[in-house]
This record gives C-alpha cells, sequence and structure tokens, in this order.
C-alpha cells in the first residue's frame, strides 16, 4: 500500500476494551458507540460473527475489508436495518435493542448509502429539509392553519438548510432540482441531509465512489471539518485506500464478516493478516 497524505495531526491511539483503540482525546468520554458479539445470520449462513468494536466521541474510523466482506451488513445491523441474531449495539451508553431505524436514528445515528437515495425531483433545500424533520417544534394544527409558530419554525429550516449546505459551498444551489447535480455534489447533498438529523455518529458507505482524485480530496478535508465542527464520530466504509489512510484514526478490517485486524493506519498497512485478506496468498515457488 502507498503512503498517503495525512491530513489530521498525529493522535495518540490508546487501548480500551474489547482489544479497541479510541484517541487519547475521547478516553475520558462516554464510547459514542459500542457492540458488543455482534452478528447476523441469513437462513443459517453467518454474514457477521461476533463484532466488537468502540469508536470515541469525535474519532474518525475505518471499516474495510475485501468485496463482500460484510461491511455494509454491519451498518444495517447498527442503523437497525437488519435486527441482529446475537449481540448487542450501544449507542451513545443507550442499548438500541428493539429499536427500529426511525428510533436509532432519532437516538443520534445517521447514514449515507453506498448507492445514493435523494429524492431527485425535489430540490437540494428540500432534500435537507427532509433530513431536518426531527428539529420541527409545531403541532399537527399550527400547520395545517398555517399559524405563528409555522412561520417561524419554516423560517428556521430554511436557515439551518443553508447553513449546512454552506459546509460543502452548495447553499447557492439550494433550488436547483437534485437530480440534476453532478454526481460528486449529489454524494455531497447525501451527507449533508444526514447531518440534517443531528447525529452523534455519521456512518459514511462508500463516500468516494466515483470521485474524482480532486473530489476525494476536498471529501477529506471536509470529513475532518465535520468531525471538528460538530464534535461528533464518523465512520466510513470506503475502498480508496489513500482516503482511509490519510484521516482514519482507527481501523478495523473484516473478512467473510469476521474481524481480522483493529490498529492504527500504520498498524493496518504492516499487518499479514490484512495484506493476505486484500491480495491472497502468494503462490510458492513450486508452484
Amino acid at each position: 500500500m502507498s503512503q498517503p497524505k495525512k491530513h489530521q495531526s498525529t493522535t495518540r491511539m490508546v487501548p480500551v476494551p474489547s482489544q479497541s483503540i479510541v484517541p487519547e482525546r475521547d478516553l475520558d468520554k462516554r464510547p459514542v458507540l459500542e457492540t458488543r458479539h455482534l452478528g447476523i445470520e441469513f437462513g443459517g449462513l453467518k454474514a457477521v460473527e461476533d463484532f466488537n468494536i468502540i469508536i470515541g466521541k469525535t474519532e474518525i474510523a475505518g471499516l474495510i475489508g475485501p468485496n463482500g466482506a460484510g461491511k455494509t451488513t454491519v451498518f444495517n445491523l447498527l442503523t437497525k436495518v437488519y435486527p441482529p441474531t446475537s449481540g448487542v449495539v450501544i449507542l451513545d451508553g443507550k442499548d438500541t435493542a428493539g429499536m427500529n431505524a426511525a428510533q436509532a436514528n432519532r437516538l443520534g445515528i445517521a447514514r449515507t448509502f453506498q448507492n445514493i437515495r435523494l429524492f431527485g425531483n425535489m430540490t437540494v433545500e428540500e432534500n435537507v429539509r427532509i433530513g431536518l424533520h426531527n428539529r420541527i417544534r409545531y403541532g399537527a394544527a399550527t400547520g395545517v392553519f398555517r399559524l405563528p409558530g409555522y412561520w417561524k419554525q419554516e423560517k428556521k429550516q430554511h436557515e439551518k438548510a443553508l447553513e449546512l449546505l454552506s459546509i460543502f459551498d452548495m447553499q447557492d444551489l439550494a433550488n436547483a432540482r437534485a437530480g440534476s447535480l453532478p454526481y460528486g455534489a449529489q454524494r455531497r447533498l447525501e451527507i449533508v441531509r444526514a447531518l440534517a438529523t443531528d447525529p452523534k455518529l455519521l456512518l459514511l458507505d462508500e463516500p468516494a465512489a466515483g470521485m474524482n482524485p480532486h473530489e476525494t480530496e476536498e471529501l477529506m478535508e471536509n470529513i475532518i471539518k465535520i468531525r471538528d465542527r460538530f464534535q461528533i464520530a464518523v465512520l466510513l466504509i470506503e475502498h480508496d485506500m489513500s482516503l482511509v489512510m490519510g484521516i482514519c484514526e482507527g481501523i478495523c478490517v473484516l473478512d467473510y464478516g469476521r474481524i481480522i485486524a483493529k490498529g492504527t493506519a500504520e498498524e493496518i498497512q504492516a499487518n499479514p493478516r490484512v495484506i493476505e485478506a486484500y491480495l491472497g496468498k502468494q503462490r510458492g515457488a513450486a508452484q
């Protein structure tokens, strides 16, 4: 693996239970996410097994592995799209057992998807305001009869949507149709919509997919900016190793649904099991 450009200052990672590490700055804070023996079976096939991870309150973490390793399935378990067959997901100190996806989102977990899921015929601002639904503070009657409280909240929603769009300098595109945006801009809009739900943990599923090197570089800078501005944690799945190794503080490697390595970027790049998982066993001289 090539040595990527580093975007964050050197962060000391310290050990915590579950053979995990968190940034030293988060050691005295409650982890934003902890999973214990998390797993799921589909028809007797163990897609994810004994998945244990801890993510610090402001950590940028990576989940990597070969195609089919179970990474997106982990995201679906964390966001309650799938109920786990075994284990627990603890978000900001609360057990999410029995919750559905909407309840988990209100508790503080949001995500983007590998395949963009925007409302293409709606405007950019309308897409963001869908994410702001948790912030609506007026009742049904106020909305139906357009009472003063409705217009006050509408103004706040509009201002908040533009504020969030400004993270990616997209505020001038507020009235554009989402489906008309270039691919990279649609990716950024999906991140803004996820941020609109006011998450404590943001899950990004291949955020750099389809982006050119310049867009990927900007994305790396913006992920760090989001972490610093909102003081939240970010967990990303990504195949672009320059992005992963450039900004992720702790990295977890998945293969065939099981964790095979955890560590810093330097530790992961030098781990023989990780190299084997990506490249396969090298042929012997006699073969």
